[in-house]
């Protein structure tokens, strides 16, 4: 299950699956954290349109997803759920704090190229 590429049958299954935090009470609470995602894509649709990168904004919403959803989990969940216009967008932000796994199922890696705008904003904090 877990080496499988995500699709939509097995995407809350493998969401649940790995999920981590012992301080969780329902069921809302596990679907506030994956709403995260929803939130990121925002900001990067946001910033495709009218050029404000709001980078702690999304770094905050990165890490909190990878407390709880570990490294390769959140790599996994972001680029299952982002267009392939983003994923430049998303790697830029996990090579910046360490995050980026080797490899996932769904796509190779190495085929993305960080968006070197980001990167520069980045290196700037």
């Amino acid at each position: 299950m877990f080496n499988i590429p995500l699709n939509d049958d097995n995407f809350i299954l493998y969401a649940s699956r790995i999920y981590d935090n012992p301080s969780c009470q329902s069921e809302e609470e596990f679907y506030e954290d994956l709403n995260r995602v929803k939130y990121i894509k925002r900001l990067f649709f946001r910033y495709d349109n009218t050029g404000e990168l709001k980078l702690r904004l999304i770094l905050n919403h990165i890490i909190i997803l990878t407390n709880v959803f570990g490294s390769e989990g959140t790599t996994r969940i972001l680029f299952y759920k982002s267009e392939d216009k983003y994923h430049g967008y998303i790697k830029s932000f996990l090579e910046y704090l360490n995050c980026l796994p080797l490899t996932i199922p769904e796509l190779d890696l190495n085929e993305i190229v960080s968006d070197h705008r980001i990167l520069e904003h980045l290196k700037q904090l």
